[in-house]
Order: C-alpha cells, then sequence, then structure tokens
C-alpha cells in the first residue's frame, strides 16, 4: 500500500527583533505580554512596519543551503491567512508568497520556502493568550510527499535540523525539537494533516499510529476522511481536530499595509558567498579530503561547531586519529556532560596537544580519555593534567628493565604462554602494569612481552 507523506516546518528565526515591529524576541524569559505592541497585538489602525531585513535573509540563506532556487527580481507579497483563533489576535497571520522554491534534501523535495508571523500562545486550560511570541519571524519550509515511512521521516527531520543548524539563522531548540504539521494519505484515502508535533520523536510516533489508524479503516472498507488531527504527545495518538481546510477557506489577499518583497541577483549572490558549506556536502568533502569512514564523518557533521573543531585539529594530528577519537571519546564525554560542542570550556589548542600526547606515546589512550573528562571539568595544560593524575609513562628503557625481570621472576608463566596457553601472557602484563604503577601502556607491554619471548631460554 503507498504511503506518501509530506511536511511543513516552521523554525523561528535568530533576530533580535519581530518580523513587522521593534519588539524583542526573547519571549522565553520576559513577563507575559511584556514584549508586545499595538502592532503584533493586531490593535485596530496599526500599521505593520516593513519585514525585518535580517529575517528576509536569513530564509534566502535557508532557501539556499537547501538548494532552492531563489525568486528574483520579482514581486513576493505579503499575504493575509485568515483564520480564527484566541492567539490570532488580527484574525490573519501574515505570510509570504515563496521566497525559494524546487530544492532537496535526502532525496525529498523542498516545495518551497518562505516567511510568516509566529502567533501567540495561547493555554486553553486558563483561557489566557501571551503575546509575547505573537510576530516572532518564521520560516516554513514545505516539503513534496515524497516520504514513504516514518523511518525515512525521522531521517530526514534529522538531517533538516542539522543543516538548518548550520546556518545560525534559526534560534536554538532543545535536542530533537521542531514545530511540524504532517501530511499523510495511504492509497485509497484522503489526505490528513496531523498538527501539534513538536519533536522528531512526535512526528515518528504520530505516523507510525496514523499508518496503522488509516490502513485499518481501508482494510474495512471503510473511508479515511480528509481533516485535521492533533497528535496527542501523551497518548501517542491522533485524534479529530476539525475538517481539513481548502486553500479557499483562509482566504489569501496580499495585505494593503506592506509594499511586496524585491529581492536582487547581487543580494543572494552576496548571501551565497558568505554562508556555510551544508552538512551532507561536508560530509563528503571530510570523507574524501582525510580518508576517514562515511559513518565517522557523518557524527563528525553533526554539529558544526563539532565539524570546526576537527577540521582545525585534523592539520595538525593524524586525521584518523583525530576522527577516531571525535566519534567515541570525546562524543562520549559530550554527551555525559550535557554539552554542545560549542560549549566545551577547553580549547581546541588544548584538545590537539592531548592528542598529540597520546600520539607520542607520552599517554596511553585509556589514559588520554581520563585526562579529557578532566580537560571537560577545568581546561588547562593537558600535560600539567597528567602530571597531576600520575600518567607520565615510563622511559623505554625503564620498562624494558622491568619487562625482563618479570620474565625471569616467571619463567613457569613464561613456559605456559610457550605451550600455547595465551591467558599466561595477561599474567605477565598484569604484572609489569602492577610494577610500573599504570605508568605504561598494556599494548606496548604486549608487545615487548612477545618480542622477549621469543628469544627467552625458557
Amino acid at each position: 500500500m503507498q504511503i506518501r507523506i509530506g511536511f511543513e516546518i516552521h523554525q523561528q528565526l535568530a533576530t533580535k527583533r519581530k518580523l513587522f515591529c521593534n519588539c524583542p524576541t526573547d519571549y522565553r524569559d520576559a513577563p507575559p505580554n511584556s514584549n508586545v505592541c499595538p502592532i503584533c497585538t493586531g490593535m485596530p489602525g496599526a500599521k505593520p512596519l516593513p519585514p525585518n531585513r535580517k529575517a528576509v535573509e536569513a530564509a534566502i540563506e535557508i532557501g539556499l543551503i537547501l538548494g532552492c532556487q531563489v525568486i528574483t527580481d520579482k514581486e513576493i507579497y505579503i499575504l493575509r491567512k485568515h483564520y480564527d483563533y484566541p492567539d490570532l489576535p488580527s484574525g490573519y497571520q501574515r505570510t509570504s508568497q515563496p521566497i525559494a522554491v524546487n530544492g532537496s534534501l535526502e532525496g525529498v523535495r523542498i516545495r518551497e520556502v518562505h516567511l510568516e508571523e509566529d502567533p501567540g500562545q495561547y493555554n486553553p486550560e486558563r483561557g489566557v493568550v501571551d503575546f509575547n511570541r505573537s510576530g516572532i519571524p518564521l520560516v516554513e519550509i514545505v516539503t513534496e510527499p515524497d516520504i514513504t515511512s516514518p523511518e525515512q521521516a525521522r531521517n530526514f527531520l534529522k538531517a533538516l535540523c542539522r543543516t538548518l543548524e548550520y546556518t545560525g539563522k534559526v534560534r536554538p531548540e532543545a535536542g530533537g525539537a521542531v514545530r511540524a504539521d504532517v501530511n499523510i494519505s495511504l492509497e485509497g484515502g484522503g489526505r490528513v494533516e496531523i498538527k501539534n508535533i513538536n519533536s522528531i520523536h512526535g512526528a515518528y510516533r504520530a505516523l507510525k499510529f496514523e499508518i496503522m489508524r488509516q490502513k485499518t479503516l481501508l482494510e474495512r472498507g471503510e473511508q479515511v476522511k480528509r481533516e485535521t488531527r492533533a497528535y496527542l504527545e501523551g497518548q501517542m495518538i491522533t485524534v479529530p481536530m476539525r475538517k481539513k481546510e481548502w486553500e479557499e477557506d483562509y482566504r489569501y489577499i496580499p495585505d494593503p499595509d506592506l509594499y511586496p518583497l524585491l529581492i536582487d541577483q547581487p543580494t543572494v549572490d552576496r548571501i551565497k558567498s558568505s554562508m556555510p558549506e551544508p552538512p551532507h556536502l561536508r560530509c563528503q568533502r571530510l570523507v574524501r579530503e582525510f580518508n576517514i569512514p562515511q559513518h565517522v564523518a557523518e557524527v563528525i557533521v553533526s554539529e558544526k561547531a563539532l565539524a570546526d573543531m576537527y577540521e582545525e585539529t585534523a592539520k595538525q594530528v593524524n586525521p584518523q586519529l583525530a576522527a577516531k577519537w571525535f566519534r567515541t571519546k570525546l562524543k562520549k564525554v559530550l554527551n555525559y556532560m550535557r554539552l554542545l560542542a560549542e560549549e566545551v570550556p577547553f580549547s581546541t589548542q588544548q584538545l590537539i596537544q592531548l592528542l598529540k600526547m597520546v600520539e607520542g606515546g607520552e599517554v596511553t589512550p585509556e589514559q588520554g580519555e581520563l585526562i579529557l573528562r578532566r580537560l571537560a571539568e577545568s581546561p588547562k595544560d593537558p600535560r600539567e593534567l597528567a602530571k597531576e593524575m600520575g600518567f607520565q609513562l615510563l622511559a623505554p628503557s625503564q620498562l624494558i628493565e622491568i619487562v625482563d625481570q618479570v620474565i625471569n621472576e616467571n619463567p613457569a608463566a613464561v613456559k605456559d604462554y610457550k605451550s600455547g596457553k595465551k591467558e599466561a601472557l595477561h599474567f605477565l602484563v598484569g604484572q609489569i602494569m602492577r610494577r610500573a604503577r599504570m605508568r605504561a601502556d598494556p599494548r606496548e607491554i604486549s608487545r615487548l612481552l612477545i618480542e622477549k619471548i621469543a628469544t627467552s631460554e625458557f
């Protein structure tokens, strides 16, 4: 049975003022209804200011990084989208015509990218509205219905959030947060829109339930109605919300108080010249330039700051060693401390110095990981940390002397190893590590032991 899924994704743009007025956008920390004015609360006679230029340029950059064609030298009208809801004081939402069209990401076509203003926050249980959020610029990304499974939908949303994060033009959200409407239809059924989706995981669960619900109806010979449904995250189900609107229901008209946008090619060229490399292209380049596996590169480009740190590190340290550390040990420390790469307290140069110590045999990889953890808690010179933690390795001559002593003192274990008992080698390594007070690399000890035992008289 054919499944068709499309998204309408909304992300707040990281601007200091709202889209059509000068009110600040820090609505999360402000007292309710404090960052408002007659414009963003829809007071009679209030006229909007021209659209926030930074918001318009952010939408252009997002369109470009998604491979879209920006609409240039053509009037782009700001429309009034009419609907009646308590969080919309004017009775309409201002939304632009497409700013960019015909892009793609992860094999999913992007139909359009446009701007609109965020509504307020309505609390239906208390019957109150906070208009601090009203008028904050949103970018809306509309896909074609190219997605065919909840798993593909989840992967697409992850890739999209990562791509938007690279631009630095959207507001940072908690991990996995996304505001999306999902359109889904099964072969032989009507198109259903699901609202109230606020996370990637929520989108996945909503789709799993909705596919099962629609399949059950169709198998019974019942009709899947065209409607809008709400996703109840706590129960992981969708419930009827209202009859699905048609475009005509919104009564779109150009806003008579606003001139249309006109984007020229030099503006697009300027934005394109300074925009970051998209993460999927950066991933391919890292694989090609540094000869690292695809799955490792995908982890590295998961955060722009992490990829930036890796590229700087790989210029001074073996790229394969650095990649292994970034994918495993560094990510483990970041996850444990609940830090983003851009929030790490140590410098890239301190990390480079630590990796050089590992690369040069000054500390073992295990000791290096412990130093990295301490580095994330109290950044300082890695060599000083190694001294404080007692992680200075013995000189080669000192280690060889201990190896010789242990071999001479344990002839039975040496004979056991020579007769094929591999566990005897582990015993000898343990003896050496104890005598070296853990200031030696077990791998180097094993190498020296095998080499020495091969020429011993036992």
